[in-house]
């Protein structure tokens, strides 16, 4: 835990300054669960809250999800403001946000295509600074390695979980991440963690991807510079949240996030692999931009129930 040299550092101002980083971290899971409940308004007054809290470190993509939550609730003024400040904060994303369903009531509104200029012309002035050849070939990569990855759901709803079908589709997936992963542990061991400033975020996906599909020998070689990745802004926290927790499961230790599920061979369903110091676990998620574990499950099918905290 770093906490333990910041305290070291200077007591008053850092037990100050690590509460209102977690009262941060907890509003925005709030505004997070209050978005999977549809309480649109809730969930956009919760991360205003967030904002102004003075240590607060808001990212990129937290100002967007306040948008699309302000725009859900009809305030299109806020979501506009949050798109501005997204803008400001690096968002880059241009063909999410005009694809983004929770934006469209924003569309026929004046404000929308001033508002898309400005982040186009953004996006192209610090695309001019990437290494594009790079940024190139971990688009590449990328879709290479996602491509395949799309086709689960829609073959095991086709085929079943056992079929023939599924069998060439994970063997394809084998043979493409053994592919990548050479091409993307050259790229790092030339230039370092390929991070946003040098391949954008998309490209910085990509070697994350690719590293969370090997073996452990391979993640615990590379999450030293993940991790400084991530402590610069380079990578995304949520990112690197996968890799640790997936260490960890490999090595049979409880994970820290729970972002890690496997298929219980008996009952044939999903569950978590185990999470150490469970009643906490939202904070952690918290911490690093991650929704609470409830909401999180759903998208497995499952109903999670938090574990109770002990008095």
């Amino acid at each position: 835990m770093k906490n333990t040299l910041l305290l070291a550092l200077g007591l008053c101002w850092n037990t100050a300054a690590l509460a209102q980083t977690a009262a941060f971290s907890t509003l925005r899971g709030q505004a997070l669960t209050a978005y999977h409940n549809k309480q649109y308004r809730e969930s956009a007054q919760r991360y205003e809250e967030g904002f102004r809290v003075k240590a607060a470190q808001p990212a990129a993509g937290d100002f967007y999800n306040a948008a699309c939550s302000w725009a859900l609730a009809g305030d299109a003024t806020k979501a506009f403001q949050n798109l501005d400040r997204a803008t400001e904060a690096g968002w880059d994303d241009v063909t999410h946000l005009k694809t983004d369903s929770d934006l469209t009531a924003l569309h026929a509104d004046k404000r929308w295509e001033p508002m898309l200029r400005k982040l186009e012309a953004r996006v192209a002035q610090a695309e001019a600074k990437l290494n594009q050849p790079l940024k190139r070939e971990l688009a590449e990569i990328l879709e290479s390695d996602q491509g395949l990855r799309r086709q689960i759901a829609p073959t095991q709803e086709k085929y079943g979980p056992k079929s023939p079908q599924m069998d060439s589709l994970w063997r394809q997936m084998q043979r493409a991440d053994a592919r990548n992963l050479p091409r993307v542990t050259a790229i790092i061991d030339q230039y370092g963690w390929p991070g946003n400033s040098l391949v954008g975020r998309s490209g910085s996906l990509a070697a994350f991807l690719v590293i969370q599909h090997s073996d452990l020998a391979t993640m615990q070689k590379y999450l030293p510079q993940m991790r400084q990745a991530a402590a610069k802004g380079e990578m995304a926290k949520q990112n690197l949240a996968l890799v640790e927790d997936r260490v960890l499961t490999f090595q049979d230790k409880p994970q820290l996030y729970g972002s890690q599920l496997h298929t219980n061979q008996a009952t044939g369903k999903m569950e978590f692999f185990p999470i150490a110091d469970e009643a906490h676990v939202d904070e952690r998620r918290a911490s690093v931009g991650l929704e609470p574990l409830a909401d999180y499950a759903k998208n497995f099918g499952l109903d999670y129930r938090p574990a109770p905290k002990q008095p």
